[in-house]
């Protein structure tokens, strides 16, 4: 899908094997990435980034034909929700992991960078744009190493987070349409906050004396559900406003030139954390079975629009509803739903939500399927304590749907131990068959 798609670069957010090998002689570029949770290990032993490089990078460069151009260490780590857990251990596993890179031979080819928000800086305009004073000592050394080694400098903007958390904010700000007031900066004039955002980041560079470091969109973005501005429309009128701005190779005002970026994301991610909002597990631009959500031209394709996932298998169709005879007073019904939604996603309900319109049994109904599904349709995922049922009449409504899930996806060990697991279950079941007969 990637390829006939023409995507030609890929940022993940681990170093799963599988993933990596996929890449494998696909002549796409990766990111390859390290979680914040690994970052105190990696500083404190240089050994252990010899080790991680060592299977991370070297085995799938050499053996698997992966193009890992960057290593990204940890994922914006000094997000100040974090409270400063990972302050000071980024930099220390930047420096082990960059000098794992180099004595394996991999410095030239491979990048290290860090993944930030934009929250790392600030400025009333871009020209008095400049690193939090929290975290200004932080940032030193890391920008040091990034300008010695010619590695980039990657951050995350997001005009929708800024639109969800304030609501004061202009709007059309957001967007690339020009029909934002502008933002005039010493003569300077900004039209979308992407490009003010960018050049806030230039100026912080240009100040601390490393104006030249090349910089990287690492996410940049619109959801299309689990909040009143997130939905297809929106998310459609951004992304491809935001392809067809950097198209031209124009730039921004501080940096004339070809923008590097990752679109965020690719598909939904059903079991991502929704600690910053609802909308966290619908930012794809595909559907989680690789459906395109919207039209989007990429630039990449003769056709001009998104290509779908071919040969995709999906369960059966059928979905788990409320039994039209159960009772909404049952005393069940509550806990039901809650333990439906604690372990599968109901972020499509709510407010401004595409399912927002249902009434109350859609929304039991909707709890119960996504669970049903995300349980692989097992027939004990519909029971709900007798409150639901199994139904081959798609229950969806206009722009809400109920999914049916795709068939779970096995790796060749897990087929042997599942052949395994089938075969003692039939040698049980001979047993007890002979058994009843003795008897």
């Amino acid at each position: 899908m990637l390829r006939e798609n023409g995507i030609q670069k890929v940022k993940l957010f681990d170093a799963d094997y599988d993933t990596l090998r996929a890449l494998g002689n696909s002549g796409i570029e990766v990111m390859v990435g390290i979680p914040n949770d690994m970052l105190s290990n990696l500083a404190g032993s240089p050994k252990a980034a010899e080790r991680w490089v060592s299977k991370n990078v070297t085995h799938h460069l050499t053996t698997n034909n992966v193009i890992i151009r960057y290593v990204a260490v940890g994922n914006e780590p000094f997000l100040a929700t974090y409270n400063g857990t990972f302050l000071k251990t980024t930099f220390p596993a930047l420096k082990n992991i960059q000098d794992a890179l180099n004595k394996a031979g991999h410095g030239n080819q491979v990048k290290v960078t860090i993944p930030l928000n934009a929250d790392v800086y600030s400025g009333d305009l871009p020209s008095s744009g400049d690193f939090r004073a929290d975290i200004h000592a932080y940032m030193l050394p890391i920008i040091k190493l990034f300008g010695d080694n010619g590695a980039p400098f990657t951050i995350n903007i997001y005009p929708f987070i800024s639109l969800y958390i304030d609501s004061n904010f202009p709007v059309e700000y957001a967007f690339f349409d020009g029909n934002a007031s502008p933002l005039n900066d010493g003569g300077t004039t900004y039209y979308n906050m992407f490009d003010a955002n960018h050049d806030t980041l230039v100026w912080a560079l240009q100040k601390n004396g490393y104006g030249n470091i090349p910089i990287i969109i690492g996410e940049i973005g619109w959801p299309t559900d689990g909040d009143r501005n997130a939905n297809l429309q929106l998310a459609q009128r951004f992304n491809q406003g935001f392809m067809s701005h950097i198209s031209g190779g124009k730039g921004t005002p501080m940096r004339p030139g070809p923008i590097d970026a990752y679109l965020f994301s690719l598909i939904d991610e059903d079991a991502k954390s929704i600690q910053p909002g609802n909308f966290e597990r619908h930012w794809g631009i595909f559907r989680y079975d690789g459906q395109p959500k919207y039209s989007l031209n990429l630039g990449t394709t003769n056709s001009g629009s998104l290509i779908p996932a071919r040969n995709v298998d999906y369960l059966e169709r059928k979905w788990c509803i409320m039994k039209p005879n159960a009772r909404l007073e049952d005393a069940q019904v509550a806990p039901s739903v809650s333990y439906a939604c604690a372990l599968a996603d109901c972020m499509c309900l709510g407010y401004g939500t595409s399912c927002g319109n249902l009434n109350v049994e859609g929304n039991v109904s909707f709890a119960f399927n996504s669970y049903y599904q995300k349980n692989n349709q097992l027939d004990d995922a519909c029971k709900f304590s007798g409150l639901g049922t199994v139904t081959r009449a798609d229950p969806s409504v206009d722009s809400c749907r109920f999914d049916i899930m795709i068939k779970p996806y096995y790796s060749g060990a897990e087929r042997i131990i599942s052949s395994f697991i089938q075969q003692m279950l039939g040698l049980v079941l001979g047993l007890m068959i002979c058994l009843l007969i003795n008897l």
